[in-house]
């Protein structure tokens, strides 16, 4: 599982739970783009960067980097892409870097180099078995700490978690995205079951039945997104980790991911996304 494609994934398509995640504001999102930029020098790409809009030149911008592996490395890397990141753009913000990790067991800190550099009101190390009340309260962090919740608590927490977004989300196309985006976290975490089994457990088939479910699929189906959703669907009836695998594509393109970093978040073979988005596209 591709962890960190999975929260890039997120806080692209739902930014107000990053600025949640981190103590701001979520309307302080409609401040940002997020997006990902390439430093040519070693041919590198920042994959999780919040920038600041045009208009908006006193706020900080944000390097975001998920960590979910022990690595020696990875402030050594970290820090190095920042800088080489400062001198080639010069960007006119000041830099803010967000770490997240599913808890501090991950962390490799390497306090003889960067101690004082960590303790900086600029760095921000989220870990998510530690977050608590804040999951409790807020539905976006109860959606990040769902990535990290055991496999026995999973069920529950995703029920709950979709209670709350038929509760509080008004607007239907939101809803039905972050429902969905909550399903697909468990397909991850229960490989071994098939789609139909998480429905189930979810309580989802009642729920795709109801009025607003099935307005937020006609709105999404008039901008020509849902037709490979239902196709994804339907393919996904069949049992087995590779066609849940299959029938999550089209949803993924309708979040608005691209080809490659489909196939890196499912670990497949490029060609099998390319060939699965080419049928869903087939009338």
């Amino acid at each position: 599982m591709k962890t960190d494609t999975l929260f890039y994934t997120l806080f692209q398509e739902f930014p107000r739970i990053f600025f949640e995640l981190i103590g701001r504001l979520p309307e302080d999102s409609d401040r940002y783009d997020f997006t990902s930029v390439e430093v040519k020098q070693l041919a590198f790409r920042l994959d999780g960067l919040f920038l600041p809009k045009p208009t908006q030149q006193n706020q900080p911008f944000y390097l975001v980097e998920v960590q979910f592996q022990p690595d020696d490395n990875f402030y050594y890397r970290l820090f190095a892409e920042l800088f080489l990141y400062l001198r080639q753009y010069q960007p006119p913000h000041p830099w803010r870097i967000v770490t997240i990790y599913p808890s501090r067991s991950v962390e490799r800190a390497q306090d003889l180099q960067f101690e004082e550099i960590l303790s900086l009101n600029r760095v921000t190390r989220i870990y998510l078995d530690e977050l608590g009340e804040a999951a409790e309260n807020s539905l976006g962090v109860g959606v990040v700490k769902l990535v990290v919740e055991a496999e026995a608590m999973a069920g529950t927490l995703a029920r709950r978690l979709i209670a709350e977004a038929r509760q509080q989300l008004v607007d239907t196309a939101t809803q039905r995205n972050l429902i969905d985006f909550i399903e697909t976290i468990i397909v991850y975490k229960l490989p071994q079951k098939s789609r139909e089994e998480i429905e189930e457990m979810l309580g989802l088939n009642e729920l795709k039945q109801t009025k607003v479910y099935q307005e937020a699929f006609s709105e999404g189906k008039q901008e020509g997104k849902e037709e490979g959703r239902q196709e994804g669907r339907q393919e996904g009836r069949q049992e087995g980790r590779q066609e849940a695998k299959l029938s999550l594509i089209p949803r993924l393109v309708s979040l608005g991911m691209e080809v490659e970093a489909i196939a890196q978040l499912l670990e497949l073979p490029l060609e099998t996304v390319q060939t699965a988005i080419q049928a869903t596209d087939s009338p």
